[in-house]
């Protein structure tokens, strides 16, 4: 396993850290995605630990707590050996407070996640979404006051605009508080859109990408093809709901590509694709799910091997899409250079 640095903090993580949304499969959209219990949840951790991956990632709301709770249970007697990402912010309860980035609702938050998890700490905490109402000066104050207590070790942020990050972070510096440190995003293949402000953003402000969803909300698996419908998984089960529409032509360009390049480095589809990612600036580690040990391991064969620059050009250019302005316009400006890893 490949370890990098997680933006401009001192903490290495793996480059895949496992995600645990299949974890529990409470609630209409959580079923679909997959109903892993303790049992399956320790014997795909086991996996994990033999390959390296020591980074589990989870979020308050997943299963209405329940991914939470399994993932604790499952990593009983190995917590110094692993780090644990979750989050909070997305609603958890009936009452006006029971979501958002209020101080009053991330304390009591923070509180029932570690409760639920089992320790007395969280490596990394993000917020899951970008709080409109309450003030980023409020929101930050209590995440440092978490860090300087020892429940939280680093901060990060999860599907904030561009202007959402820049602001909190201008925060942290003015005020001298804590500073997000990983940006939790999607990014795949066929959803190149996080190229056009956020990854500049991050690559100049030093924080670090986590992808998740790095497989295009599994259209990406090679089971979607030119006249070849999803007919099994998750996708077919309704279980991509949420998911960003992909135009039929465009996905199949990509996945024509994508099993040619499989076939010359002797790979599966979601492996080219997974290790197209982990060569883009500034990515830090991509987030991976998987229903059950054969997938996990399939995934886990994304790493420890590069696509050659030709490949990773002909992946650029079937999955390249038109910006939106203002960036298509940037874009011929010379003083505006494609951002390089840092």
């Amino acid at each position: 396993m490949q370890y990098r640095q997680l933006g401009r903090s001192g903490l290495k993580v793996p480059v895949m850290s496992f995600g645990t949304g299949t974890f529990g499969g409470k609630g209409d959209m959580f079923s679909k995605w997959g109903t892993t219990d303790v049992a399956e949840a320790r014997n795909l951790i086991d996996l994990c630990l033999d390959h390296g991956v020591n980074f589990f990632d989870t979020a308050d709301v997943y299963s209405r707590g329940a991914s939470e709770e399994i993932l604790g249970e499952a990593l009983k007697g190995r917590r110094n050996d692993v780090l644990i990402s979750t989050k909070a912010t997305f609603t958890m309860g009936d009452g006006p407070n029971d979501k958002g980035s209020s101080r009053y609702h991330l304390l009591r938050a923070v509180e029932a996640s570690l409760k639920r998890l089992g320790t007395d700490h969280i490596d990394v905490y993000f917020m899951h979404g970008f709080d409109a109402l309450t003030p980023v000066e409020e929101v930050l104050s209590t995440l440092d006051a978490l860090v300087t207590s020892g429940k939280v070790r680093y901060i990060g942020a999860s599907n904030f605009s561009g202007w959402h990050l820049m602001k909190s972070l201008a925060a942290s510096e003015r005020l001298g508080l804590s500073r997000y440190v990983a940006y939790q995003g999607y990014y795949s293949l066929i959803g190149r859109e996080y190229e056009w402000e956020l990854m500049p953003l991050m690559l100049d402000q030093g924080v670090g990408t986590m992808v998740w969803s790095p497989l295009g909300w599994g259209r990406l698996t090679g089971k979607i093809r030119r006249d070849q419908p999803a007919s099994e998984g998750r996708i077919a089960q309704g279980g991509d709901t949420g998911g960003p529409p992909v135009d039929n032509e465009h996905l199949y360009s990509v996945v024509d590509v994508l099993g040619e390049i499989a076939r010359e480095v002797d790979k599966t589809i979601p492996q080219v694709a997974l290790n197209w990612l982990l060569q883009r600036p500034g990515v830090a580690n991509i987030v991976i799910g998987a229903r059950n040990a054969d997938q996990l391991k399939a995934n886990l064969g994304a790493v420890g091997w590069d696509l050659t620059v030709d490949q990773v050009a002909r992946l650029d250019a079937v999955s390249r899409r038109q910006p939106i302005y203002p960036y298509w316009h940037q874009m011929g400006f010379d003083r505006n250079p494609k951002p390089t890893r840092w």
